[in-house]
């Protein structure tokens, strides 16, 4: 075999969500975030569709697009539903970010291969977007809250209407020690048939 099976486990397992919140202010160099790109693409994609679209938010974008979330939260969020901390979560993350990426999904317009793999084709780009920071050390957090998903932000990405924002994913150098992680044992989680 070519590659390290242990050393990929150990990636794999390495893998954490970060929260901007925990960020340095140290900047994510372009041909790093490039790579993380890069290595999206080469997800699995049925009939080659190639679904998923990305927005990259760096300097003074990142602020464009809190002003965005935050008047998109605070439309669609009737006064009694209002919540400060979410808010103040929604408006801060991507300001506490070196990087923001805003995660898309573009229908092939033929419509051969249907919508769902089309959205489990992006999650796996995203799965090797996560993967790729944790080789680099870099925290990576993927939210799917309202704002980031809804119509206001596919319009604002400029996909089509047949198409879906899939949410925001974070990158940022850790200010805190790398988190530990935790697994159910497979018997937990996996039946055997033979």
């Amino acid at each position: 075999m070519k590659f390290s099976v242990s050393e990929i486990t150990d990636l794999i397992r390495h893998r954490r969500t970060i929260y901007p919140k925990d960020y340095t202010d140290r900047v994510v160099h372009r041909e790093i975030v490039e790579r993380v790109l890069s290595n999206a693409t080469w997800a699995p994609t049925h009939g080659m569709t190639q679904p998923w679209r990305f927005t990259v938010y760096t300097g003074a974008a990142r602020e464009r697009l809190s002003q965005f979330l935050g008047e998109v939260y605070r439309t669609n969020t009737p006064p009694d539903k209002f919540m400060q901390r979410k808010y103040d979560n929604i408006t801060q993350r991507p300001l506490q970010s070196s990087v923001v990426i805003a995660i898309g999904m573009a229908r092939d317009p033929n419509g051969k291969i249907n919508e769902r793999d089309e959205l489990l084709a992006v999650a796996c780009a995203v799965q090797n977007m996560h993967l790729t920071c944790a080789a680099y050390g870099l925290g990576g957090f993927w939210a799917t809250g309202g704002p980031m998903t809804g119509t206001a932000m596919r319009d604002h990405l400029g996909l089509g209407p047949n198409d879906h924002a899939m949410g925001l994913f974070y990158i940022g150098y850790p200010a805190i020690e790398w988190p530990k992680g935790y697994r159910k044992p497979l018997e937990h989680v996996v039946k055997w048939e033979e």
